[in-house]
């Protein structure tokens, strides 16, 4: 039976190209990010409920979701961000799920659980993959300077608003803490790409523990 693992990491650490790595490798990747975008287009009943949660102003002119307005309100407010993760979450949950039995059904070799905020309000220990249903937890690491300077790179924004989002999530240092395996990605892509071809021979590996 395939290994269930959990992927996660934290704004600009590049577990998105971890992520397409695993998946390049022969691992079924099931992206939560991808599935919110999905059920957020124009239309979709999700993008309805979260406009009347938070006003017609996150929306553009085509219709479609304003990210950056959304962002702009759920980052500087816990509360909203709160009234933001109960709209989707439940929702991005039974799709992943079905996603999940579809890639089982299909004979993957491993299922890979791509989600942002896995491990958020999680406390340090042991069993930590065990009692989220994981036979493994992936925590993708880089410091906070890279990811300051990715971040404002890939988004446009300050420095001021990238130390916000940053600091809206779960330190990377506490994700590392509740971790089985650590992905360093500060250094090359040469570098990340062994660390990842070497975990997936060890998850994948039909005698070897997943943790």
């Amino acid at each position: 039976m395939a290994r269930r693992i959990g992927l996660t990491g934290g704004i600009g650490s590049g577990k998105s190209t971890v992520a397409r790595l695993l998946a390049e490798l022969g691992a079924r990747v099931i992206d939560a990010d991808r599935i919110v975008h999905e059920l957020q287009a124009p239309g979709a009943p999700l993008l309805a409920e979260i406009v009347r949660a938070f006003g017609p102003g996150i929306l553009r002119p085509d219709g479609s979701l304003d990210r950056p307005a959304l962002g702009a309100i759920v980052f500087q407010d816990p509360e909203a961000r709160t009234r933001l993760n109960q709209i989707v979450h439940p929702r991005v949950g039974e799709e992943m799920a079905r996603r999940e039995r579809e890639a089982r059904e299909a004979g993957a070799p491993l299922v890979v659980l791509d989600v942002p905020l896995l491990l958020e309000g999680r406390k340090a220990g042991t069993g930590t993959a065990a009692r989220l249903g994981f036979d493994a937890i992936v925590v993708v690491w880089v410091t906070e300077a890279i990811q300051i300077e990715r971040t404002m790179a890939r988004d446009g924004c300050s420095r001021e608003e990238a130390l916000r989002r940053i600091h809206a999530q779960m330190p990377l240092g506490e994700k590392r803490g509740l971790a089985d395996h650590v992905i360093d990605n500060s250094g090359t892509p040469d570098e990340t790409a062994r660390q990842v071809r070497e975990l997936y021979a060890k998850l994948t590996a039909p005698t070897a523990s997943a943790a």
